[in-house]
């Protein structure tokens, strides 16, 4: 398996789509990295000499924030919201959706009341007195 940045890419795949296993790289990213290293992107990553995969880590070391940095500054951002008490930070803080989605009838599983079947996930209702 090539090894690009400490990540593992995977072996029988096209360069194009295995550099998306890369945490910040994505479809389009790939394909501005293989056009400026002058790639094809059709060839399969177990096919590249080693020459070619050192300038593929140097340009993405250069150009883009991936893996950890991009990482940790992800997890900065949501501890910033969460300090300044922002109605996204108490959103993240509560483990609900943040971005506006409803939450009457969807997110269970954000919420965490997954129901495998139609009834089981209810409380039992209340019996007449």
């Amino acid at each position: 398996m090539p090894r690009i940045i400490g990540v593992n890419i995977p072996d029988n795949k096209q360069i194009g789509i295995a550099l998306g296993y890369i945490y910040g790289i994505g479809f389009s990213s790939a394909k501005e990295v293989l056009k400026e290293a002058k790639i094809d992107a059709k060839i399969k990553s177990k096919d590249l000499t080693p020459e070619q995969m050192k300038s593929l880590e140097e340009i993405i070391k250069k150009n883009y924030r991936v893996e950890g940095d991009l990482k940790r500054d992800v997890m900065m951002n949501i501890k910033r919201l969460k300090d300044i008490v922002s109605w996204r930070g108490m959103r993240h803080s509560r483990n609900l959706p943040v971005r506006g989605q409803r939450t009457r009838t969807n997110t269970r599983t954000v919420r965490g009341n997954i129901r495998k079947t139609v009834g089981s996930g209810r409380k039992p209702a209340a019996s007449p007195t």
